[in-house]
């Protein structure tokens, strides 16, 4: 029987995830690129020249707007640094069954209530992108958790 690719397909490792995403300087260039992939441009007047602050903010040329690389996205107005962020996403995402907000905040060194509100928020944020999308096609199905034991 042949192997399903997609089931099989490689994953990123923790130490590769780290190589990637280990250092604030590292999360802020991939936050950048993702959110600007041709460079900076004002939300407010759309104009695509400016410059960087001193203080992390970017200035438009044009309309001397001053966004922060965060501001508009969920990472804004919280006081955990990016890689604890990303660090989050990872762990979210690799576990099958998903994880815990106590697991998370052992792993994280985070308390229990910030574990909980940044996994909260996280999953809601991938609701809402997929919301709009349905299931088409041959869809199989490998596991399943539903409910718990009785």
């Amino acid at each position: 029987m042949a192997r399903n690719p997609i089931q099989f397909q490689p994953g990123l490792s923790l130490p590769a995830f780290l190589e990637q995403y280990g250092t604030q300087a590292q999360c802020q260039a991939a936050l950048f690129q993702h959110r600007w992939p041709r460079g900076f441009v004002c939300p407010d007047c759309g104009n695509n020249t400016g410059c960087q602050l001193s203080r992390g903010l970017y200035q438009c040329h044009r309309c001397h707007h001053q966004p922060s690389l965060t501001a508009g996205t969920i990472f804004h107005a919280t006081h955990l640094p990016l890689t604890t962020w990303f660090l989050a996403i990872y762990l979210l995402t690799q576990r099958k069954s998903g994880i815990s907000a106590l697991q998370l905040s052992r792993e994280l060194g985070v308390s229990y209530n910030t574990a909980w509100k940044l996994k909260h928020k996280l999953l809601q944020v991938m609701h809402e992108h997929n919301q709009g999308e349905k299931l088409s096609g041959r869809i199989e199905l490998d596991d399943a958790y539903l409910g718990g034991e009785r």
